[in-house]
């Protein structure tokens, strides 16, 4: 019996998968430097410490050039039966997070003291991460997306609570790991009762069964809203936040601008492609979630952080009024889905830059106050002229003034609000207007006590700020300053998103 079945399996021809290796070369190129990196850290052991932040930084670089040859190509790639994709929007997000990586590598590198390198296996932690962030932008399948997330999550937590003798850092990684574990049970219990419906894993067929009738189905409106909550948890949107402010502080600082930048886009870049590819065919439970979702950490975070008196927890609630600020295209997504996609992808690349600028100046300034505190900013003009420039430009374009790229972000959102022409879409306009005149107030406070205030305990010794530093400072407030007087250079990146929704149709 085993001999007749061996003798028909040899006839059978066999066909090797065909691999497109250029469409995996950035994942191919981090995965080769993480394994570099790892046989130096065994090699070299202590003088390791010095040369692995520069190969981490040249492994972001070299994952840059198969993305910029690829962009160059112009053709979508699908690979595993649509389960990876490559296109406009996961390429413009796989730059991103390449150079937000990179400048959170230069940010690590001289974190508080002066020649303080961090152990090695923090940056493979760090490209670990990264690895997952990239994949995450070609994932559309539920089971590449939940790996994408883990392999993401998982070093996140680790990183979260690096400072092991520091009670602070201990407590910020557990409470990290802990609701970023029950969220992750909550998607994926919401990605077990799609399959059961769809009777797929692939995004591409879960909005086929979607639109096809499936979609009268409670279990399909659970499933849906489980994912999504699980993805609200990731991009801390109220009122699924709670772990964010002490997390952030608790965490080393580079840690926290990783966290704050680089994981909230990831979950982004997920919720975009579940909802744009995957249950587009539910407008009306995706627009109504996705409203009260933006318009409460919109106003919460805004309203909190109006009380805060330390800049890392300041900036902590910040960015969860960022994340509804992401999350409000995406209340007009099937009204409006061209728009609502570009708004969203444009405030994330934006959002980099000017809040990894602000992180920057706060690990220069903390080298000399080793404080979080606002007043310790004071009289930051005195000494530290340039920092008190950069925090300012960055800060503002927070707030949305222009001409700085904060302002942009915030004007696509609005059009893309408006250009819905739904009374959903004008209320949450109104609601976007009013949190962006409330968001002037505390950044305001940093300003004051940076530009008026006296410097605490009349210490005005100058800041010496390290290469690597003032390297990270001038990419992330150039970027800053160029997308806002010069809308139309993030715009060549963002115009020609559209054509995911019919790639991943087709």
């Amino acid at each position: 019996m085993i001999a007749s079945l061996l003798a028909q399996a040899s006839q059978v021809p066999f066909e090797a998968p065909v691999i497109d290796f250029h469409a995996l070369a950035p994942e191919i190129v981090l995965v080769a430097f993480t394994a570099v990196v790892l046989l130096v850290d065994v090699i070299k052991l202590e003088e390791a410490k010095r040369l692995i932040p520069g190969l981490t930084g040249l492994a972001m670089l070299a994952s840059l050039i198969p993305v910029i040859s690829l962009a160059l190509d112009g053709a979508d790639r699908s690979l595993f039966g649509g389960a990876f994709v490559v296109d406009n929007l996961s390429l413009v997000l796989q730059a991103m997070f390449l150079l937000t990586a990179y400048v959170v590598t230069l940010l690590s590198s001289n974190y508080l003291a002066e020649g303080d390198f961090w152990e090695s296996e923090f940056y493979l932690m760090l490209l670990s991460s990264v690895l997952g962030m990239v994949l995450m932008c070609s994932a559309r399948d539920l089971v590449s997306i939940f790996v994408a997330l883990e392999l993401l999550s998982i070093p996140a937590y680790m990183m979260a609570t690096w400072e092991k003798r520091n009670l602070r850092s201990n407590e910020a990684g557990l409470k990290y790991y802990l609701m970023g574990v029950f969220a992750s049970a909550l998607m994926l219990y919401g990605m077990s009762l799609l399959f059961g419906v769809s009777g797929s894993t692939l995004l591409t067929e879960i909005g086929a069964a979607i639109e096809g009738g499936s979609s009268s189905t409670p279990i399909v409106t659970l499933g849906i809203v489980l994912v999504i909550v699980g993805f609200a948890f990731k991009v801390s949107a109220v009122p699924f936040h709670t772990w964010a402010p002490d997390t952030y502080e608790g965490a080393p600082t580079p840690v926290t601008a990783f966290l704050a930048v680089a994981s909230k886009a990831a979950g982004f870049v997920a919720l975009l492609q579940l909802i744009f590819v995957g249950f587009l065919g539910r407008t009306d439970v995706i627009e109504p979630l996705m409203w009260v979702l933006a318009a409460a950490s919109m106003t919460v975070g805004n309203l909190i952080a109006l009380r805060q008196t330390n800049v890392v927890r300041l900036l902590a609630y910040s960015g969860i009024a960022q994340a509804g600020f992401m999350l409000a295209p995406l209340a007009v997504s099937g009204s409006n889905p061209d728009d609502a996609l570009t708004a969203v992808v444009t405030y994330l690349l934006i959002y980099a830059g000017m809040n990894l600028g602000a992180f920057a100046v706060i690990i220069a300034v903390s080298r000399k106050t080793r404080s979080g505190e606002i007043s310790s900013l004071g009289g930051l003009f005195g000494y530290a002229p340039g920092l008190t420039v950069a925090m300012t430009l960055c800060l503002a374009s927070l707030a949305g003034i222009p001409p700085l790229g904060g302002w942009f972000a915030k004007f696509v959102v609005f059009r893309a609000l408006t250009a819905a022409d739904t009374p959903a879409g004008y209320a949450l306009a109104i609601v976007v207007a009013l949190n962006s005149v409330i968001a002037f107030y505390y950044y305001g406070l940093v300003l004051k006590a940076m530009w008026f205030s006296p410097a605490p305990d009349g210490d005005t010794t100058p800041i010496r700020v390290p290469v690597s530093l003032l390297s990270a400072l001038t990419i992330t407030v150039a970027a800053t300053v160029l997308f806002g007087v010069f809308p139309g250079l993030i715009g060549h990146f963002t115009g020609n998103l559209a054509g995911l929704l019919s790639f991943a149709g087709g």
